[in-house]
């Protein structure tokens, strides 16, 4: 009711067809999306045993693995330096696209009874995934700063393109999570079966090895996966062992501002049913 006595009354109607990106409706539940990125570090570090150590343990350990049986037993090349921060470097990066994308996937069958029962834009439900998975990304890179120090290994002036880095992690991140939220509510297989592909997609990564092993001829198509630019870029910036790949990073970073406009479109266009198959 309005200050002259009128009664007005908001009606909210599925739309057919592709459904544009509403970003000021965003914009207006920031409060919401604040929220629930604030719920999930919470959860994730208030309820439970180890704390934030569960953000460094699962690259440390993955590191330790790498380093025995890449660095030692096959003996990969790790550039001119220890393998162990070879490893590290790239795994801090992977580690939080993997984590972000399963917590992406999941975002809406997990809060399936708050879809049912009240009106928001369900965009802020995957993208509270990926902005909390920025916690677990900074305490990385501090354990990864340390083991540096440790080898006497020092950042090269290159760190001044990592938030370029860290914008395209997020946004490939984003943009395949959102495609992977909108299959996942209505196919539940596709949820199920993630863990299992992003362990497979790491090795169509240079984290254990490095690019330089790629055939040249292959090197842009390799570059498709917006992830190698970023781990490539990684190891630029803070070890020095390879100038920076703009070619992989022009590539994979169009690749991953395209994959974040189309899933947000397909998202938007699968909204409707989202609260009938929850």
């Amino acid at each position: 009711m309005n200050d002259h006595g009128t009664r007005h009354r908001v009606v909210l109607e599925p739309r057919s067809g592709v459904r544009s990106i509403n970003v000021k409706e965003l914009w207006e539940y920031r409060d919401l999306l604040m929220f629930l990125v604030w719920r999930s570090i919470r959860v994730r570090y208030a309820q439970s045993l180890l704390g934030v150590g569960w953000a460094v343990i699962q690259p440390l350990f993955s590191m330790v693995v790498f380093t025995v049986v890449f660095g030692n037993l096959a003996k990969v090349d790790s550039e001119g330096v220890p393998y162990a921060v070879f490893s590290f470097t790239a795994l801090v990066p992977w580690t939080y696209f993997s984590n972000a994308l399963v917590e992406s996937a999941g975002s809406l069958v997990g809060n399936a009874n708050m879809i049912r029962k009240v009106y928001f834009p369900r965009l802020v439900l995957p993208l509270s995934a990926v902005i909390a998975k920025l916690v677990d990304f900074g305490i990385a890179m501090i354990m990864l700063l340390a083991i540096m120090a440790w080898y006497g290994v020092a950042p090269t002036w290159g760190v001044i393109y990592l938030p370029l880095l860290v914008f395209f992690m997020m946004a490939t991140a984003t943009g395949i999570g959102m495609w992977l939220t909108a299959l996942s509510i209505q196919y539940r297989d596709v949820h199920y079966s993630l863990n299992f592909v992003v362990q497979l997609l790491m090795y169509a990564a240079p984290v254990v090895y490095p690019v330089s092993l790629i055939p040249v001829e292959y090197r842009l198509l390799y570059g498709c996966n917006p992830m190698v630019g970023v781990i490539e870029g990684f190891r630029s910036a803070l070890l020095g062992t390879v100038p920076m790949p703009w070619d992989l990073l022009a590539l994979g970073g169009s690749i991953a501002l395209f994959l974040s406009f189309t899933g947000a479109l397909y998202f938007r266009s699968k909204e409707k049913i989202f609260a009938d198959v929850a």
